[in-house]
């Protein structure tokens, strides 16, 4: 019986021993996902500023394409207007033909007699009309 009882601590001892040393790993595993969720928090407020300044550029962008399309839509209009309103614009009406026909800007200031600005202008303006 004595036998019994001291096989009995033995086991009893070794299963504290065993319960001890769950214990301590259950610790430092709570720990390390503490740590874990931690570093987990601060990726995700990291990103979502980055978010949020994508998303602020994003917005400023469109409210700027917004302005920039409210000047440029009544260019040709008002290029159709004043190649109507002067008899001068024969060569307005040639570089519009001519950009029409696929003439550089080069092309268009040699022949028409245009800046090259004026020339620009118009090349950007056709583009824009074939691809609308």
């Amino acid at each position: 019986m004595l036998a019994a009882l001291i096989v009995l601590v033995f086991i009893c001892l070794g299963l504290a021993g065993a319960c001890f040393l769950l214990w301590q790993e259950l610790k430092r595993q709570s720990s390390k996902f503490v740590q874990h969720e931690e570093t987990t928090e601060k990726r995700l407020r990291a990103l979502a500023k980055r978010l949020e300044t994508y998303q602020a550029g994003t917005v400023r962008m469109g409210e700027q394409l917004h302005e920039i399309n409210e000047i440029v839509a009544p260019l040709p209009d008002r290029l159709t207007r004043i190649e109507q309103s002067d008899p001068a614009s024969l060569s307005f009406s040639q570089a519009a033909r001519l950009a029409g026909l696929g003439a550089s800007v080069d092309d268009l200031t040699q022949s028409c007699g245009l800046s090259r600005a004026e020339a620009e202008l118009i090349s950007k303006m056709h583009k824009a009309r074939q691809q609308s």
